[in-house]
């Protein structure tokens, strides 16, 4: 009596199954996974695969002696940066002129600074005369206003001078003191090339040659970076090949003294 009853229940669910089954349209299984898997896809959020760009890592690797700051950073940034980098094209420009205008008038037209001072003083003199005189009868007062130069202003030149003179002292002895015959012989011989430099141009020229350097090789090199870095690094590697070549020829035969242990 149960089993019959059990098979009878067991028809009656099968049949409630079969008819849901007519009812619901019918569609492959394979259908059914590709229709999930699209809804999935379409609600995922895209992103854009992995993928190392090597030029952008050249860049970032092979920087002028391995620095990872912008230019304007290595300048120093401020306003000085600006002046250099032409960021204000007026205010180089003017600083620029400035320069050129008083080394023409020191080396082309064959002036003397005593000359351009006594002129200066000259004129100036000729102003203050002529205003204090004539403004009186036209304005009704003679008062001449003072040109006066502020202390402060020549205190800060001479600690900025004398602070870039102690760094190269600073500098100089540290090569010297540090055993490295390598920087010994860079140092040593870019000071036989200043002499040189100095035995063709005046101190002038020298001081207007790196002016005039430090205000055009700094965005020049802004402008064509990665240029200028694959040169010099290929300059550098040759310049290395010939060292090591030294090293291995004539340096590495110096006898060298053995060090006292106490």
């Amino acid at each position: 009596m149960s089993e019959h009853s059990g098979s009878a229940t067991e028809k009656i669910m099968n049949n409630i199954m079969d008819t849901i089954a007519d009812k619901l349209p019918k569609q492959k299984s394979d259908n059914i996974m590709s229709n999930i898997m699209d809804t999935i896809s379409d609600k995922l959020p895209k992103q854009k695969s992995g993928h190392f760009d090597q030029a952008s890592v050249s860049d970032k690797v092979n920087k002028m002696f391995g620095r990872q700051r912008s230019l304007h950073g290595v300048l120093g940034g401020g306003k000085s940066a600006d002046v250099l980098l032409w960021r204000n094209k007026k205010i180089s420009s003017s600083v620029l002129g400035l320069a050129t205008a008083i080394w023409v008038f020191f080396e082309w037209l064959d002036y003397h600074f005593l000359t351009i001072i006594s002129f200066v003083l000259v004129l100036g003199m000729v102003v203050q005369f002529v205003w204090s005189n004539f403004s009186s009868k036209l304005n009704g007062s003679s008062k001449v206003p003072r040109v006066e130069i502020p202390d402060e202003l020549f205190v800060n030149v001479a600690v900025a001078i004398g602070g870039q003179v102690n760094k190269f002292l600073g500098f100089l002895q540290d090569v010297s003191c540090e055993r490295n015959l390598k920087h010994f012989v860079v140092a040593i011989v870019g000071l036989w090339a200043a002499s040189v430099a100095g035995s063709w141009f005046n101190f002038l020229t020298v001081i207007y040659i790196g002016f005039v350097c430090a205000h055009t090789l700094p965005v020049l090199y802004e402008k064509y970076e990665d240029q200028v870095d694959e040169f010099l690094y290929s300059i550098l590697g040759l310049l290395r090949d010939q060292y090591q070549k030294l090293d291995s020829g004539v340096l590495s035969r110096i006898p060298k003294g053995n060090k006292k242990t106490e």
